[in-house]
């Protein structure tokens, strides 16, 4: 929820009040939350996994962009895997029955993975800025070798950025008898958590979303530019798609994460100028959850994008389908009554087989007639030329 980069040392206040209606909304939760979950994991597992394999035979031709690519893919990964966890929570209607340390570890690795994602899809936009718009002043910093330390150091930051989870307690033990984990109203006794969230939002989203959108804009304008100049690169339309896949990109990080970053801003400076009540703290959590599902549907949103913008990951894809299709159109020809789909395929055999057979013997027949013919030619010259010689 944010919290995930607040500092190690927090001075936790008595809990004061006490507030009933925050999770009232736990009904509807229970059935839709675990739905949209589930719909996330299987889509965005899926379709990372194939950008990861995709990627895995690439490896060969590494470069920055693969290497940005791969952790990208790779953080994506982690983050659906420790979502049947969270699916199982929701499901339960906001009650984690799994103990404290579970709830540490997943809150930690779904923290990591999100913000990770997060920083790579900025270095990914600065690389493609560097390669464009320039790419002879700073090209050290797409060598393959300075990229792995780069990596290593976004792995690092939000590492260190959400090891503070560590050190707090995640889960709470309601009035209605239920434990929740990994809930906003559990950090509400933190001291100073609306000055720690407001930087978090900073650090987390503004500063990653601004460099995006500039990157980007730089290298639309680049990329129109050289397509105005080039007639021949604007009529083959990779300027336009390029352009496209940059724009999609754009309005899909924007729409995904912008929503769950400005409410929590917007409620943390409220939270600086005046004291919310139970109402105003009801209405947040219930936004967060909506805007929590929002920012994670961006996980399985990201294949899709690798579809238009990478023509390997599109072909395999396509070529995935098209077995597929053809899998179930034998089952069909197999449980169809006309026919067994081994007849089907057999009969498929023979009939090129057949064809290829009397193509064969309709060619070695009209070479053995030019043979007969060649022989009576030959045979008909030498006796006149020995007739002659007489």
């Amino acid at each position: 929820m944010g919290s995930a980069f607040a500092p190690a040392s927090m001075a936790v206040l008595p809990n004061s009040t006490t507030c009933d209606t925050l999770y009232d909304h736990h009904k509807y939760a229970r059935v839709f939350m675990p739905l949209f979950y589930c719909v996330v994991f299987s889509v965005g597992l899926l379709g990372n996994g194939l950008a990861l394999h995709v990627i895995r035979v690439n490896l060969k031709k590494m470069n920055s962009t693969t290497l940005y690519s791969l952790n990208l893919v790779i953080s994506d990964i982690l983050f659906t895997l420790c979502l049947p966890l969270r699916i199982l929570y929701y499901a339960q209607g906001f009650n984690w029955s799994l103990g404290e340390v579970l709830c540490k570890i997943s809150g930690l690795v779904f923290y990591i993975n999100t913000y990770a994602g997060v920083n790579f899809m900025t270095c990914l936009s600065v690389d493609r800025f560097i390669a464009v718009v320039l790419p002879l002043r700073f090209a050290k910093f797409r060598k393959v070798t300075n990229v792995r330390y780069i990596c290593i150091g976004v792995w690092l930051l939000v590492l260190m950025q959400t090891l503070p989870l560590l050190g707090m307690e995640l889960t709470n033990k309601e009035p209605q008898n239920f434990t929740t984990c990994m809930e906003y109203p559990n950090f509400e006794k933190v001291d100073n958590i609306a000055t720690m969230l407001i930087g978090a939002v900073f650090l987390g989203f503004i500063i990653p979303v601004v460099t995006i959108l500039v990157c980007y804009s730089f290298l639309i304008s680049k990329l129109h530019l050289t397509a105005k100049k080039n007639h021949l690169t604007e009529k083959s339309g990779r300027s336009r798609k390029a352009i496209g896949v940059i724009c999609c990109v754009s309005v899909v990080f924007v729409i995904c994460y912008s929503p769950y970053h400005i409410d929590i801003l917007q409620y943390m400076i409220r939270k600086l100028v005046s004291d919310p009540d139970c109402a105003d703290l009801t209405a947040f959590q219930v936004s967060l959850h909506i805007t929590v599902c929002l920012m994670n549907f961006n996980s399985c949103l990201d294949p899709f994008i690798y579809f238009f913008a990478c023509k390997g990951y599109k072909r395999k894809l396509l070529k995935l389908l098209k077995r597929q299709v053809s899998i179930s159109f034998s089952s069909a020809v197999r449980t169809s009554p006309e026919g067994s789909s081994k007849d089907f395929i057999e009969g498929n055999k023979m009939q090129p087989n057949s064809e290829r057979l009397m193509e064969r013997k309709s060619h070695e027949h009209d070479q053995s007639k030019e043979l007969r013919k060649n022989d009576r030619t030959y045979m008909s010259e030498r006796t006149s030329f020995t007739i002659n010689s007489s």
